[in-house]
This record gives C-alpha cells, structure tokens and sequence, in this order.
C-alpha cells in the first residue's frame, strides 16, 4: 500500500558501521557539512605540531636569552609558555573561529589537525555555540594578552603579576567550562562527542586541555603569592614611615628634633 513511499524516500545507513562509514566522528548520526577525510596520516599531523611547538620553544628561550640575560629560570620559563600559549590561542585557535563553517571540508594542515581533535570532540565540526564563542574569547583575547606578558616579563613591568592573574585565570575558566559542558551533555542528555577509544579521551580531550589548567594555576598562585608579598613589603614600610614620622617633630628655626 505503502510501496510509493519506500520508492520516494532515499535509503538511509541502518547500522553504526554504515553510520561510520559516512565519517568517524561520535555522536553516530551527527551531521558534518561537507566532511572530507584527511589525507595526511595522524602520524605525520601530529609529527609537524610537535616539531612546531618544539621549534617555537626553542627558538623562544634562544631569543630570550639573548634579550634578557637577566630572568631568572622561572621567568623564562613563563616566557616560553606565553609565547607557545599565545601562538596557539591567536593562530591556531583563532583559524577556527574564522572558519567554523567549513571545517568538514577544509584540507590544509590546520583544517586537518582540527579534524583529528574532533575525533574527541566533534563540537567543533558542527559550530557548536559554546565551543566557538570560547575558542573566540580564547583567540581575541587571550592570544594577544599572551604576547604583552612576554614583554612585560621581560621588561619586570609592575603590571605583569596582575596581567599574568587575568590571562591565567581566564585561560583555566575557559578550560573548567569546556570540561564541565561536555561532561554535562555526555551525563545528562547521553550525547558524547568523543570517539570511544580511550586514546581520543585520554590524550586529545583530557591531557592536551588539562595542560591548561595545571601551568595557568602554577603562575595564578604565583601571581598571589608576589602580589601578597609586595603589599605586605608596602604595609610595612608605610608603618615604618608613620612611625617615624610620630617620632620627630619641627622646631620653630626649622630644625628636626627627637622625641
């Protein structure tokens, strides 16, 4: 009876293979514009980031070097990670952003490292509202930020333990939100966006956004920790003026005397 709507409706995948077979992300269904496979193997992606991130460091701490001599370890160690952090967040970060439309299709070497992430997390092929207004937050404000921090660090500007608070802290919300909303999806409306390899998880999704949590805290405790010093060094002296202060008195030719 039915025989002409089976004929006028396009066949559909029936199983979670020809659901894959469409492409690899999870949820199995979710719709990918565009999608094409990448043509680089995951071993050669993550061989040239890995060679990029280790090129800038080094080429980081040999600029530092040269320019300030005077930082200490800890320093220069912030000023690599600011500099890979800042990198990251503005180019990397910030070619999401602009081109969250096509990213199933996109096939230069940004465009394919972000489709291997989302095999833990395929939100950032479907221009997921929360992912990309983060990523944008990340990329404008974060990214640039980054970059005055070197400079202020490598200049002992006053401003740099409040700036380095601001970028930290931020950078960690960023972080514990984008956890938090992919833990909430997956538990309370059982949408995961992660593969279920435990490498996706574990690697891509876990480690690789946790870093961003444990340095930022290392330099947010930091920055409290210099900034209680620093006004606790400041109440002591303003006590010591007053008291001294108190201590002498003008006598009328003008000279000091002692109480």
């Amino acid at each position: 009876m039915f025989d002409f709507l089976k004929k006028a409706t396009p066949s559909l995948p029936e199983t979670v293979a020809d659901l894959e077979a469409v492409h690899p992300f999870y949820p199995v269904g979710v719709e990918i514009a565009n999608f094409i496979a990448n043509d680089m193997t995951v071993g050669r992606l993550l061989g040239i980031f890995a060679t990029g991130c280790a090129g800038i460091l080094a080429a980081t701490w040999f600029l530092t070097s040269k320019v300030a001599p005077q930082l200490q370890k800890k320093d220069k160690l912030a000023v690599l990670w600011f500099c890979l952090s800042g990198t990251i967040h503005l180019f990397f970060e910030g070619y999401f952003s602009y081109n969250h439309t096509r990213m199933g299709g996109a096939q230069d070497l940004f465009g394919q490292l972000w489709k291997e992430y989302a095999m833990s997390d395929s939100r950032y092929l479907t221009s997921d509202p929360f992912v990309l207004c983060m990523e944008t937050v990340t990329a404008v404000l974060w990214g640039p930020l980054s970059f005055l921090m070197i400079y202020y660090i490598i200049t002992m500007h006053p401003l740099r333990y409040p700036l380095q608070a601001v970028v930290s802290l931020g950078q960690i919300y960023g972080d514990v939100l984008y956890y938090a909303t992919s833990m909430f999806d997956h538990y309370h409306k059982s949408l995961t966006y992660c593969r279920p390899e435990a490498y996706y998880f574990w690697f891509y999704f876990f480690f690789m956004n946790f870093i961003w949590i444990v340095i930022p805290g290392i330099l947010l405790k930091d920055s409290f920790s210099t900034t209680a010093k620093a006004f606790k060094a400041l109440d002591r002296l303003s006590v010591s003026l007053q008291g001294n202060g108190a201590a002498t008195k003008p006598k009328a030719n003008g000279h000091i005397k002692r109480a």
